[in-house]
């Protein structure tokens, strides 16, 4: 698992590939959002194209970086979902709480 880092603006993309399972890897991605927060960044968007699939933990680790971006004053967009992630924010009714955008292009021209 990786993430990778793009500032577009005042947007951060994290680009994270994968699998998100749990464990140091969903501990990672967050800690790369509460990072981007310390620097002034609010706007965050995560792009899972690269994610084969997440579990519960993973999901959590969404719901984490939406709760830290929101106490901060920002927000954060998903993008890129496959359709087996964007199915499990379906059933969970998460797809209500994110703003899902099939780019990370589309999600950060959204910001503006």
């Amino acid at each position: 698992m990786a993430v990778k880092e793009k500032i577009v603006g005042d947007v951060a993309v994290l680009t994270v590939s994968g699998k998100l399972w749990g464990g140091p890897e969903t501990r990672e991605v967050h800690e790369k959002v509460k990072s981007v927060i310390k620097d002034g960044l609010k706007k965050v968007v995560i792009d899972l194209s690269k994610v084969k699939w997440l579990n519960s933990q993973g999901l959590g680790m969404l719901m984490a970086c939406l709760t830290s971006l929101r106490n901060a004053g920002g927000d954060l967009k998903i993008a890129g979902a496959t359709e087996k992630v964007k199915s499990l924010l379906m059933i969970t009714k998460l797809i209500t709480i994110f703003e899902t955008f099939e780019t990370a292009d589309r999600a950060v021209a959204t910001f503006q």
